[in-house]
């Protein structure tokens, strides 16, 4: 079956969105896609249908293919903790924490099932276009890939590198990585692609005669800079981590910009509401005080960034935020900081021990093992405002308020609570505000209104521009020429059933 490996110069060079792109364009002309990583290292992540979580590209990519998240489409997923170790999930699963060195040992293992996963994938697509991780350049990583060359190696997927140019040094990224790239795992990249361009593309085209020359990979195409991109969720936490401030509305809102925030594009919609100024408070900045809204986000490691907040002085920021009548919403990890205490006995986020929490909301959290990983749907605790989304989180929530639910499952179970002045909510739910209805009813509550865009339709209608882009300035046949090379290696076919 067709496969194809779009690999990097580096992180954030466009990886996900080329997959992406190309995941809808060929879905358009009636192929059968399926989108798939070996390995992700990220904190943003999206429930599937079969029960698991990946990363938050991957459902994207999903999406572009016009079909659910599978877990095998991201079959191994580090999400980073504190402490220098990651949470493991393997095909959906939490399977413990996991620390950089101690990595190395599971790798032939790990690859086995993202392998698997593969072939699984390719059984029912015309086309898998497969998404690299950082850069096969980093040689030192190269005796335990799993995400680059080790994994295009072991399945016989072609390969093709993109390079960034909006940074700068496109031409050097390319041909350094043909200079320390062994002879084996050059053969297998069939070409390159230049992202991100500015301007008129003819006048790189004495850069890419000079990539060919030194390379001898052919250029296939030069992909401009892509406004429709930033309807996307952002994967890389660190595009956060400049101020960023979303529109010159006159109505304030504060997220904090945590060290393990987690699934931030939960917020995504907001910044395309005209009535709204988004600020990400970074650390050593003082929260606004003209803020209407304060989020607290979700965290991948909670106590640890809780013990963040209270370092910075936040929590007399908020408390002062509270007094002046602003209103504040946690979601997750945000939400289990509104509580009273936060308490980890069996050292799930590392030494056992419990925290106090800011005390907002008359509520106790106790971490535990058991992951919730679940779609929802419902309504708002005071409303018809409907919303669907997912839980992602570790750790139960009990308590008075807890009789004050903020959302109200169709099921007929509740979550999360609010005080009744109303000023004060949180919930264990992401996605909330990408549903139209939620959205509009939370603007409301801070006395502005919402433009009403339906985000998700918004997305797919990006997803056709880039897709639509990528197929005037790419070339596209030859793409699909070289995913026909795709071969199974004789040692891999023996291992299958």
């Amino acid at each position: 079956m067709a496969a194809l490996m779009i690999q990097g110069c580096g992180s954030d060079v466009g990886k996900s969105l080329l997959v992406a792109g190309l995941c809808r364009l060929f879905t358009n002309r009636g192929m059968i896609v399926r989108p798939f990583k070996p390995q992700n290292m990220s904190n943003n992540a999206a429930v599937t249908q079969d029960g698991g979580e990946i990363g938050r590209a991957q459902a994207l990519q999903a999406q572009a293919c016009r079909t659910p998240a599978t877990v095998d489409m991201n079959p191994v997923l580090l999400k980073p903790e504190s402490d220098g170790v990651s949470q493991l999930i393997v095909r959906g699963q939490r399977i413990g924490r996991l620390g950089a060195a101690a990595y190395r040992e599971p790798r032939e293992h790990l690859l086995g099932i993202a392998v698997e996963s593969f072939r699984s994938l390719q059984r029912t697509a015309d086309l898998v276009l497969v998404e690299g991780a950082g850069s096969p350049a980093e040689t030192n990583l190269r005796a335990h890939d799993i995400a680059n060359m080790g994994f295009a190696q072991a399945t016989g997927v072609p390969v093709v590198l993109a390079a960034d140019i909006e940074r700068g040094h496109a031409i050097a990224a390319l041909v350094g990585a043909h200079a320390v790239l062994d002879a084996a795992d050059r053969e297998r990249i069939r070409g390159f692609v230049i992202n991100k361009f500015r301007g008129d593309a003819r006048l790189f085209a004495d850069g890419l005669t000079t990539i060919e020359r030194y390379t001898g990979w052919p250029s296939l195409g030069v992909v401009p800079w892509l406004p429709a991109a930033a309807w996307l969720p952002a994967e890389d936490a660190a595009s956060l981590d400049t101020t960023a401030i979303r529109h010159d509305g006159s109505v304030r809102i504060g997220i904090l910009r945590l060290p393990h925030i987690a699934n931030f594009d939960d917020f995504d919609p907001l910044q395309h509401e005209p009535n709204l100024a988004v600020d990400y408070i970074q650390p050593g900045q003082p929260l606004p005080a003209d803020l209407r809204l304060l989020i607290i986000p979700g965290s991948k490691a909670t106590i640890s960034d809780l013990q963040f907040l209270y370092d910075q002085g936040w929590h007399i920021d908020i408390a002062a935020h509270v007094r002046r009548g602003g209103r504040v919403l946690g979601i997750c990890g945000g939400y289990q900081m509104l509580g009273r205490t936060i308490a980890d006995p069996q050292g799930i986020e590392g030494t056992p021990r419990t925290l106090q929490g800011l005390g907002l909301l008359e509520l106790d959290t106790v971490l535990t093992t058991k992951k919730v990983l679940r779609a929802v749907t419902g309504h708002l605790h005071d409303s018809a405002a409907a919303f669907s989304g997912y839980e992602m989180h570790l750790g139960i929530t009990t308590g008075p308020d807890s009789r004050h639910p903020y959302l109200r499952f169709n099921d007929g179970s509740n979550d999360g609570a609010i005080t009744a002045n109303g000023r004060v909510a949180g919930c264990y739910v992401h996605g909330l505000l990408q549903h139209t209805e939620a959205r509009q009813a939370l603007l409301g509550s801070i006395g502005t209104t919402s433009a009403g865009h339906n985000h998700r339709e918004a997305v797919d209608q990006a997803l056709d521009r880039i897709g639509e882009t990528l197929a005037t300035t790419l070339d596209i046949d030859r793409l699909l020429a070289i995913s026909q090379e795709a071969t199974l290696p004789e040692r891999v076919r023996q291992q299958l059933p």
